[in-house]
């Protein structure tokens, strides 16, 4: 079995000149199922697995690593003009690079991050596509893996062709699993450009605005079928690159929301400031319009007048003495004019 694996190794891979693109691809599916196991086991805060990398309390994405990767690749293939053994390693190195990078795609798209969101299910999309689409470069013997000298067989240049454009159709007409595997199984694409489009894709817009009995065909597959598409595809998602949060603390939305709670909290509390503020003013011209009922007197007003430009002037108050309250006379006791006076007793 070994022996067989590598002779169709050595006869498919090998002597086609496949070799950079076959590491290229290793590198890319083996750096994004290791970067998806590492992250899983970080938010799960597994204590054995190191977590993430943050000098001096900086968060270092590890798409500036993949970056890093695709220089070294890139760079390498040109300096040494592409050949053996290093044009093999580096294209490894490019491998590795597309993963890290692309895992992290729609932080870059976003210019948030996204990465434990509904949003962050587009890097698992980004992967997808750009494994297909290298997949499709290494088992592709026409055009792409044609060897110069060999003759060209036109039958399979055709089936690709139309297998291409099929799968452009079906991306367009917003089947986006139908048209990625369609460019791997030549077939699956072309079931998906044939039948009707979903109601918000590109085709829809264009060809079904003056057809509504496509649209309402459309809108009424959409509910039936596509949900529970939508179901494996959202299990698959979760099983591949984890559940995402429901309202993740960094999202957008938070933001929106708490911004919105604020605002009412804030037009509540104003509210309720400028209600007590009306309160308090009619309170004080209830007190002035008794006050204008009750008769002034003069020499309290001069008196007050006086306190205020004491106070102004930075002086004393100076009070005026008031005279002592006169003491009562003592208490007499009543005694009767026909009465004799009560003897004290011994």
């Amino acid at each position: 079995m070994i022996s067989a694996l590598l002779d169709g190794y050595r006869s498919h891979i090998v002597a086609a000149h496949k070799q950079p693109l076959f590491l290229l691809l290793t590198g890319f599916i083996c750096s994004f199922v290791l970067i998806r196991f590492s992250v899983r086991m970080i938010r799960a805060k597994v204590r054995w697995w190191p977590g993430n990398i943050t000098p001096g309390g900086l968060h270092i994405h590890h798409m500036v690593f993949g970056l890093g990767f695709l220089l070294l690749g890139g760079i390498g293939v040109f300096a040494t003009n592409g050949g053996h053994p290093w044009i093999d390693w580096f294209g490894l190195a490019f491998g590795i690079g597309c993963g890290l990078v692309l895992d992290e795609f729609a932080l870059i798209l976003h210019l948030d991050d996204v990465y434990w969101g509904e949003q962050g299910r587009k890097s698992v999309d980004a992967v997808i596509l750009g494994i297909l689409v290298t997949a499709l470069l290494l088992i592709g013997y026409v055009p792409l893996g044609v060897v110069p000298g060999q003759d060209t067989r036109w039958g399979l240049i055709s089936v690709i062709s139309v297998n291409a454009l099929a799968a452009i159709v079906a991306l367009l007409k917003g089947k986006m699993w139908t048209g990625l595997l369609g460019i791997m199984v030549p077939g699956i694409s072309w079931i998906g450009a044939v039948r009707l489009a979903r109601p918000g894709s590109p085709w829809a817009r264009w060809r079904y605005t003056k057809r509504p009995r496509a649209m309402r065909r459309a809108v009424r597959r959409e509910r039936l079928l596509h949900a529970r598409a939508e179901r494996a595809r959202t299990w698959l998602f979760d099983l591949i690159a984890g559940a995402p949060d429901k309202v993740p603390a960094h999202h957008t939305a938070t933001h929106r929301a708490a911004e919105r709670i604020a605002a009412r909290a804030t037009a509540h509390l104003d509210a309720h400031a400028a209600r007590a503020l009306a309160r308090r003013h009619a309170r004080l011209a209830d007190r002035r319009t008794e006050a204008g009922s009750v008769p002034v007197d003069p020499a309290r007003q001069d008196q007050a007048r006086r306190r205020r430009r004491t106070v102004r002037a930075g002086r004393h108050r100076t009070y005026a003495v008031r005279p002592a309250p006169a003491r009562p006379e003592p208490h007499t006791p009543y005694r009767h004019p026909r009465l004799p006076h009560p003897q004290p007793r011994h």
